[in-house]
């Protein structure tokens, strides 16, 4: 490649080639022109992936036999692996295949645990029901078609493991942050990238979990099979248009991670000397002098540079931000899970003869978020850019803060509207007659869905676009693999809290706050709980943010 520079400096695409490893002008190559094939990407995989998650509760449920409390802890681990395996999706993207190859390997083995996952729904099924006094108990599925259910499953955590990160990335790298016009482009892209997803992920929700119901299982989870397939090919088409990142020699996570082994190694050296040239301290972020001090241990050994260093502190310092974080994460983990039985029990007719299924309730929090993003994106960031003069609006941390307050006023709505169906069930005697709906609309959650989605807005964009933006280049994978993994660590601490109260509160014949008869459940004491967590974990997050330092000065002013 030629190493001479162009004429026209302004139109280079910086530190990006093309397909054929050539250098690239921003008028040919890159922009909205790759982003469209990208997002379409995206909106496709949403599409599979919520077909096949968000009535997953109730296929747990119903055709496998597992009760409330079981069904919502595992899917509260596949949920949780699913969103920590993009960090080994990033660290083989990074420094092995590339974000393109590790799209296309990703998406065929996402094709191969969708199409497995709709073969176990065929096999023969021993699903039958049984009632013992008020109670109905359902006996298990085969052995075979269980196995194969969850090793479908995982396959699919793998796939999108390997998915979710590169293709965000990827798609954000099409624009060039040097450049003012390119930098608001990919500010934009990050609020219509959110748009896509939560388009697919809506349209899934409304009419894969009816075919799921109403037709059948194997169709609803072959569709997201088939519509994976169309999604490589529409990637593979826009080949030519992408820009691609100059890899780094030395691969991200292997210079990151030594810096912390030498830094540990080296963690009994004496102050004097732990020293730094003055030059180089001008060049890393600022921190803490504990952590300045415990990685600079690093520069003692010829293996890490100054480079390393700032690397390392970089994603050092997004600790806080992602820790406060997982509250949030918590209340997020609900919407798939205890929303969604809820409004199993309610009155979910349209006109006679015809209900909704209760995971379609989904759907309404997507769409919310449909309506909102152009909102905020036309209305709320010029209105708000005119007031504050940052060309944002506001800064990332403070969308992601007030996200994460509506997600605890949001709990508190839906504490108080269980309360209310707990009432009802008791007012009308329904307390143990499961099969019978409960006389309240089913548009009494739409409150809680409606709010969860607005609070998606603001925290989940606001967060990507921060992991993205405040790390180096080279781990903007690593960055959104992080993002992804607030979501996971918090699916798991969901299922933790879930299996904790379950046996504290369970015990002696006692029904359980997630008792599989809901009308005997206390869910409005878990909301209240997790409202609780939510307050506590925002104001922690408000103190780090408050003192945080932003690495990119362009992202404040």
């Amino acid at each position: 490649m030629s190493t001479e520079k162009p004429l026209l400096l302004d139109t280079v695409a910086n530190a990006a080639v093309d397909y054929k490893s050539r250098q690239v002008l921003r008028s040919n190559s890159g922009g909205w022109r790759s982003a469209y094939f990208i997002i379409g990407v995206e909106v496709a995989e949403r599409f599979a992936y919520y077909g096949i998650s968000c009535n997953l509760i109730m296929y747990l449920a119903e055709q496998l036999g597992q009760s409330t409390a079981t069904a919502a802890v595992n899917i509260n681990t596949w949920f949780g692996t699913a969103s920590l395996l993009p960090l080994l999706g990033a660290f083989v993207a990074d420094s092995y295949l590339g974000r393109y190859h590790t799209i296309i390997v990703a998406s065929c083995i996402y094709i191969l645990g969708l199409g497995l996952l709709t073969l176990s729904t065929m096999l023969p099924s021993i699903s039958t029901s049984n009632y013992i006094g008020n109670n109905k108990v359902r006996l298990g599925s085969s052995e075979l078609q269980v196995n194969l259910f969850i090793l479908s499953l995982y396959l699919v955590a793998v796939g999108q493991g390997g998915h979710k990160p590169c293709v965000q990335a990827f798609g954000a790298d099409q624009f060039d942050g040097e450049d003012l016009v390119e930098s608001r482009a990919k500010s934009s892209f990050f609020n219509w990238w959110y748009f896509g997803i939560c388009a697919g992920s809506s349209v899934a929700m409304l009419v894969v979990s009816f075919v799921q119901e109403n037709l059948s299982w194997g169709l609803g989870f072959g569709i997201p099979c088939f519509v994976m397939v169309i999604a490589l090919g529409v990637f593979l088409l826009g080949t030519r248009t992408y820009r691609y990142s100059i890899k780094e020699v030395k691969s991200p996570f292997v210079r990151i991670g030594q810096v912390f082994v030498i830094a540990i190694k080296n963690r009994r050296a004496k102050p004097s000397e732990i020293v730094i040239e003055e030059e180089a301290c001008r060049t890393l972020p600022q921190h803490s002098s504990e952590q300045f001090k415990f990685l600079n241990r690093a520069l003692q050994d010829k293996v890490c540079t100054v480079n390393d260093v700032g690397e390392a502190k970089a994603v050092l310092r997004l600790v806080p931000i992602w820790a406060t974080s997982l509250g949030y994460a918590i209340v997020f983990a609900q919407t798939s899970t205890f929303f969604t039985k809820q409004g199993a029990t309610l009155d979910r007719t349209i006109f006679p003869g015809f209900e909704i299924p209760a995971a379609s309730l989904q759907f309404f929090g997507g769409l919310a978020m449909v309506f909102f993003i152009p909102v905020y994106d036309c209305i709320f960031v010029p209105i708000a850019r005119a007031i504050t003069t940052k060309p944002f609006g506001i800064t990332m941390l403070q969308r992601i803060g007030t996200g994460m307050l509506l997600s605890v006023i949001c709990m508190v709505i839906a504490a108080l509207i269980e309360i209310k169906r707990l009432k009802t069930a008791k007012q009308y005697g329904l307390v143990d007659m499961l099969d019978v709906t409960i006389p309240m609309s089913v548009w009494w959650l739409l409150p809680q869905y409606v709010l969860s989605g607005i609070a998606d807005v603001f925290t989940m964009v606001g967060l990507q676009e921060f992991f993205y933006d405040q790390v180096p280049i080279e781990l903007r994978s690593v960055g959104l693999a992080l993002y992804l993994s607030i979501f996971g660590v918090g699916n798991f601490l969901s299922g933790f809290l879930i299996s904790f109260i379950e046996e504290a509160t369970g015990g002696d014949g006692k029904d359980s706050w997630f008792a599989d008869n809901l009308n005997r459940a206390h869910l409005d004491y878990f909301y209240w709980l997790l409202a609780g967590l939510g307050a506590v974990a925002f104001a922690a997050y408000l103190y780090f943010a408050k003192s945080y330092i932003y690495n990119n000065r362009k992202s404040t002013i």
